[in-house]
């Protein structure tokens, strides 16, 4: 049962930095007017961001697969044929998710923190192809990720 709380609450995390990210931290590195206090900004939001998201996700990943383990021992022969495909499906996805989520925050987002933690200068055409890359992959991971749980949910009934 704690396998399971931790489960819907690494998931609550995870849903809630991404759509944070989205609704909270880019609107306001677009309010900002100087372009030092934008790549600042968005440093230091990254800086807590990329953790939070990528240590949500991971939790959420293998709370998730210690359920699978439970499921496979309760269904034995009957496994495939119950669960197979919707589990299918959703591990595929799954596994978007994991991509495009680490791209987002390792891929892109590290890079920018470390760049900017390091002194190197930023101009804005690339600080506002890094805002384009985050926006674009969030456009990619929140509909995934809406998908998977959809399918998580229907491996409930």
């Amino acid at each position: 049962m704690l396998n399971s709380w931790l489960h819907v609450l690494s998931l609550v995390v995870y849903l809630g930095a991404v759509l944070g990210f989205w609704f909270v931290l880019l609107p306001a590195v677009a309010t900002l007017q100087d372009h030092e206090d934008k790549a600042r900004f968005l440093a230091r939001g990254l800086k807590f961001y990329n953790p939070l998201q990528v240590g949500a996700l991971g939790v959420l990943l293998f709370s998730g697969a210690f359920q699978l383990t439970e499921l496979k021992a309760a269904y034995r022969e009957t496994f495939v044929q119950q669960l197979g495909y919707p589990l299918a499906i959703k591990l595929a996805l799954a596994f978007l998710v994991v991509l495009f989520s680490v791209y987002q925050s390792m891929g892109i987002g590290h890079r920018f923190v470390k760049r900017h933690e390091g002194g190197d200068p930023v101009t804005e055409q690339e600080l506002n192809g890094v805002l384009r890359r985050l926006r674009g992959t969030n456009w990619l991971i929140v509909p995934i990720a809406l998908i998977t749980l959809w399918f998580g949910l229907r491996l409930t009934k």
